[in-house]
């Protein structure tokens, strides 16, 4: 990437422009939320501003134009995602709800009692606890596919958990501690061999790569419209079709009806029946914003600055005496956790907050991985499009005052 153009995209976020106690903001937190360029903001700002309604009830022209612009970035998300149609497509608050939706109607419809659900070490709460939920309800049994010493998922220990017992592997593509890009086409491929659904956790790769339905060939997918430069409130669960027409609904209330009578009630067919109540429109509006911020990058482009990034961090870490890198896989992204030796991550993190560097320090929301690697925690550092290589040395200048200051 040239300067002129990491400049000119670094202009789109205004967030980049401000002093953090005095300084540049060096903003290294774009695991847990990107910032928002111009065209999300102005987005959300348009909607308020002037095209306020509800959307699929009204009978006047602002209705009618919300009902549009909200269906069409429903269309968008499915292009985006490579799904087959635009009903498999739901709107939700984010992947933790797409997955606590997806886990109560499938504990509703699919699980029986000594079910086996499948998932990983490495998987964020909102991938866990939603399983746990529904194996709690039907008595089926949660197993976790254990880590290796090189961040990577062990394969082999995976295809020897797989049985007939075996009915849902819900995994992270890309995991949010140690960066690990995991091959899920290679894990669902063996999980169809014994009739298991299989679920992507896809939040934190949804900005990089496309067509990630075909790609992983899931039967379920989830992400947060936040991690993708989108506001928060919104996400998506991908469903097939065939599947989610088999779904009981999740919530019960306007919009998702077809007809009330008093001795009880028919659903729409999905995506709506999905969709109790009034969305979040201008949230909604302005993922499509967000996707068209993403195509007129490039995912190519986005893809391949992150990894420079995230190469060039790990190298200058490298050099520096103290730092060890959790995940060495080959096969990473846009995450890089680290401990600072004999100090406690959010002993570091405070200080690189000081420096005006923000960082994320703690479990980041897995603990179960915490446990396989018996640390605390991790400071954790990640990147995104507007990233540049002075964060990156901002970034090893306060960890060095880090040092000074806590040795």
């Amino acid at each position: 990437m040239t300067m002129a153009l990491l400049r000119e995209i670094r202009e789109q976020f205004p967030q980049l422009q401000q002093l953090i106690r005095g300084r540049r903001l060096v903003y290294l937190d774009s695991a847990a939320t990107t910032l928002k360029p111009r065209r999300v903001i102005e987005a959300v700002h348009q909607h308020l501003s002037f095209r306020v309604a509800n959307v699929h009830r009204g009978a006047h022209f602002l209705s009618d134009e919300a009902t549009e612009c909200f269906e069409n970035v429903r269309e968008q998300v499915r292009a985006y995602l490579g799904a087959e149609s635009k009903s498999e497509i739901i709107f939700t608050r984010g992947t933790t709800e797409s997955l606590n939706l997806l886990a109560s109607g499938l504990a509703a419809s699919f699980l029986n009692e000594g079910d086996e659900i499948l998932l990983s070490q490495m998987e964020h709460h909102s991938n866990i606890v939603p399983w746990q939920m529904a194996a709690a309800k039907r008595k089926a049994l949660v197993r976790f596919i254990p880590v290796l010493d090189d961040g990577t998922l062990d394969f082999v220990a995976f295809k020897k958990m797989l049985s007939q017992r075996t009915k849902i592997v819900s995994l992270v593509h890309l995991s949010n501690v140690l960066g690990t890009v995991n091959p899920l086409a290679s894990f669902f491929r063996e999980a169809r061999s014994y009739g298991a659904l299989c679920v992507a956790d896809v939040a934190q790769s949804v900005s990089t790569q496309p067509n990630l339905v075909a790609d992983l060939d899931c039967d379920f997918l989830a992400f947060s419209g936040h991690k993708m430069f989108a506001p928060t409130g919104v996400g998506v669960l991908y469903g097939r079709y065939g599947l989610l027409e088999k779904l009981p609904p999740y919530q019960g209330g306007g919009s998702m009806i077809s007809e009330v009578r008093e001795d009880g009630f028919t659903v729409l067919p999905p995506p709506h029946r999905f969709e109790a109540g009034t969305p979040s429109i201008a949230e909604v509006v302005a993922l499509g914003a967000a996707i068209d911020f993403i195509n007129e990058v490039g995912f190519d482009f986005i893809h391949s600055h992150e990894r420079m990034v995230t190469n060039f961090a790990e190298e200058c870490m490298a050099r520096v005496a103290g730092i060890e890198c959790l995940g060495i896989s080959g096969q990473r992204s846009h995450v890089l956790s680290f401990l600072l030796a004999g100090q406690h991550p959010s002993d570091v993190g405070a200080i690189l907050d000081e420096q005006g560097v923000a960082v994320r320090a703690g479990h980041h929301c897995c603990q179960p991985l915490m446990r396989s690697l018996e640390i605390p925690g991790t400071v954790r550092a990640s990147f995104s499009v507007y990233t540049s290589e002075e964060d990156i040395n901002d970034l090893l200048n306060a960890i060095s005052k880090a040092k000074d200051m806590l040795s």
